[in-house]
C-alpha cells in the first residue's frame, strides 16, 4: 500500500508540473548577423533580398532569429525543417518560450 501511495504521489507531481504554454509570435525569419537590417550587411555584395541574405548568413554560420517588433528573438531548435523554407518571410511561429529562445513547433505564412 505504501508503494502505491508513492507511485500515485509521483504521478500527481508529474501531471501537475508546470509546462510552458505554447504561444504564437508574428515576425520575420532573419539571421543573427543582420537581424532586421539586411541592407547594411549586403553593402559589399550589392542589394540582396531578405531571403537571400538570410540564407547566405546562415550558410556562413549565423543562426535563425525571429524579428518581432524590430527586435530579434532567438530560436532554440535551429534544425526545425521549415526555418529554411521561410527564411526572409513574415510568418506566425508557434512554440514554447524557454528562457529567451523559442522552441518552434509550427510555422505558418
Amino acid at each position: 500500500m505504501k508503494n502505491l501511495a508513492i507511485v500515485v504521489a509521483a504521478l500527481l507531481t508529474i501531471t501537475a508540473a508546470p509546462r510552458a504554454a505554447e504561444q504564437t509570435w508574428t515576425g520575420k525569419i532573419s539571421d543573427s548577423a543582420c537581424n532586421a537590417k539586411h541592407e547594411e550587411a549586403a553593402e559589399n555584395q550589392g542589394v540582396m533580398a531578405d531571403r537571400e541574405c538570410t540564407e547566405a548568413c546562415v550558410r556562413g554560420g549565423s543562426k535563425y532569429v525571429l524579428i518581432v517588433d524590430g527586435k530579434p528573438v532567438q530560436i532554440a531548435n535551429q534544425d526545425f525543417k521549415d526555418l529554411a523554407t521561410h527564411a526572409g518571410h513574415t510568418v506566425k511561429i508557434t512554440g514554447e518560450l524557454a528562457g529567451s529562445a523559442i522552441k518552434v513547433t509550427k510555422i505558418e505564412m
